[in-house]
């Protein structure tokens, strides 16, 4: 899994506590400092917030990209249910391959191409780092797949 010290560097460079997060994501300040040390899963919803409050993109979050750069798009269910079976397709996966490569079942998957469910960040970390996209595009916030390095 990724590595939450861009989060922490992020939120301490704009001088802001976990208290302050927390308000900004809607949890408490327990469950946000669980999330930065990487004691629990940053959920991608609140993992999307974050990334809106600070206006960078999630590739740079999750380390795929060194450039702390803005996203121009908002999250956008659509798309993403659009793309990531798109993206299934374009790798030539069935529903059933991608699942099992993702440790979930096939129903799991059938509901996040649905959009009936967000995509686990565990399991959009996996896949843009085995076939290197762009998380930002799966879930289209950006038009760019630019493949990852």
């Amino acid at each position: 899994m990724f590595s939450t010290d861009r989060i922490k560097n992020l939120r301490l460079k704009n001088n802001k506590t976990q208290k302050d997060m927390a308000v900004v994501l809607g949890v408490s300040r327990s469950s946000y400092a669980m999330w930065e040390s990487n004691n629990n899963i940053f959920p991608l919803k609140r993992l999307i917030a974050f990334s809106d409050y600070f206006d960078v993109s999630l590739d740079y979050l999750l380390g795929f990209d060194n450039e702390c750069y803005p996203v121009k798009k908002a999250f956008d269910l659509k798309a993403y249910s659009k793309r990531i079976k798109e993206f299934r397709k374009e790798n030539n996966l069935t529903q059933d391959k991608i699942a099992k490569f993702l440790h979930i079942d096939q129903p799991t998957w059938s509901i996040y191409e649905t959009g009936k469910s967000l995509i686990g960040t565990p399991f959009l970390y996996d896949l843009c780092k085995k076939y290197k996209i762009s998380a930002d595009y799966l879930l289209g916030r950006t038009d760019n797949p630019k493949y990852l390095k």
